[in-house]
């Protein structure tokens, strides 16, 4: 069999000036060659194997030596979901993003994936003879796969600068020194009861959804519970019904219209923006189809923005794990009128960007590791300001 790979760096040559190394594990050969024409046109990643199985992957997993693995669910021989859990096994620090098709089936995979151990997922267009869809496929991956592997330069460059890898060298790209927690400001709690939880999130953020939702079961009895988490349709589905078991609340995606009531998760569904608004003594959910904001569609910004208009001072507003800043312009809408955000932490956060910054932007009046945030929550929503 035929297999194209780009062999490792030695040892001794290994510096903060090599590429990313991404393995493309995926039967259909028109998808394997998309993806390596997009990823060897980017001056930061290189193709270090293109693979048919699952199989294949873990075979030649130390020979390849990759940092980023883009892992297909449908393969013979060895799927993506049998695949994953050995070569994290053998790579516990292998980043590995599931790529499928958008079927319900597939998503309920790409779930488990996330459970086992993938650090995301990304559905691939039914057709990429669709410019449109291709597009915003590739656009998506390439986020994904240089702010998923962000970590394994930063790896690489906390060792000591040696001489460029051999051709395919470039200059380390820009990134603002890092603030240490400790000089992050943080606001005082605003002494107003909130009578909302708004849930902002990506990248990671299933997994984090799942942890906190479980434990805020005193919240969501006596507050509605509003989320937005960048998701394409019936992903956002599936989560809704995750989330309702491990919360055992009623937790569904937002409907147009729907009044919001106390005892309820409401999840804006994939494709859509979801914002509140309110008509007549009642608070509803207004979903519209308007352009992506922030890259996302659903973002987190509208629903943020729009409760302002609602609730006022009496939003709690949390930022969890994900890439890019959606939330932080919202959440200083939040904060201007009395509000307050809380961040998760860099440590316990799969991608550092949304909840950093919102603490960068000096929003937040906590920002804390994943199992403090429901304990905090339950605290705050049962009085305590402190």
């Amino acid at each position: 069999m035929s297999v194209d790979v780009a062999c490792p760096p030695a040892a001794h040559e290994s510096t903060r000036y090599e590429p990313l190394r991404v393995m493309l594990v995926d039967d259909s050969v028109v998808i394997r060659g998309l993806i390596a024409r997009w990823i060897e046109a980017e001056p930061d990643m290189v193709v270090a194997a293109s693979l048919r199985t699952g199989l294949d992957a873990v075979n030649q997993l130390e020979r390849v030596n990759p940092d980023v693995a883009v892992l297909d669910i449908e393969m013979p021989d060895l799927d993506g979901i049998s695949a994953l859990p050995k070569l994290l096994a053998k790579r516990p620090n292998l980043i590995i993003i599931m790529a499928s098709t958008l079927t319900r089936r597939n998503a309920e995979i790409s779930f488990k994936a996330l459970s086992l151990g993938a650090a995301d997922y990304i559905p691939k267009p039914e057709s990429t003879r669709e410019t449109s869809a291709a597009d915003t496929f590739r656009q998506d991956l390439l986020r994904k796969i240089r702010h998923l592997g962000a970590k394994v330069r930063r790896r690489a460059s906390s060792s000591p600068a040696l001489a460029p890898a051999v051709g395919r060298a470039r200059e380390p790209l820009a990134r603002p020194a890092a603030t240490p927690p400790s000089q992050l400001v943080r606001r005082p709690f605003s002494a107003t009861a909130p009578r909302v939880l708004l849930i902002g999130s990506s990248t990671g953020g299933p997994q984090a959804l799942m942890t906190l939702i479980g434990e805020l079961g005193p919240v969501i009895d006596r507050f509605p519970v509003l989320i937005t988490q960048h998701m394409p349709p019936t992903f956002t589905t599936i989560l809704a019904e995750h989330l309702a078991r491990s919360s055992h609340r009623p937790a569904h995606e937002g409907v147009h219209g729907e009044i919001v009531k106390a005892g309820h998760v409401y999840l804006a569904p994939g494709g859509c923006h979801m914002r509140v608004a309110r008509q007549g003594a009642n608070i509803v959910i207004a979903l519209d189809d308007g352009p992506p904001i922030n890259f996302c569609k659903p973002a987190v910004d509208p629903l943020f923005a729009s409760a302002v208009e609602v609730w006022q001072s009496g939003i709690l507003a949390v930022v969890l794990t994900g890439m890019g800043s959606d939330g932080m312009r919202g959440g200083k809408e939040i904060v201007a009128v009395g509000g307050n955000v809380i961040a998760q932490d860099e440590a316990t956060s799969v991608v550092w960007g949304m909840p950093g910054a919102a603490a960068h932007a000096g929003i937040c009046s906590a920002i804390l590791p994943l199992n403090q945030i429901a304990p905090k929550l339950v605290r705050l929503f049962s009085g305590d300001r402190s």
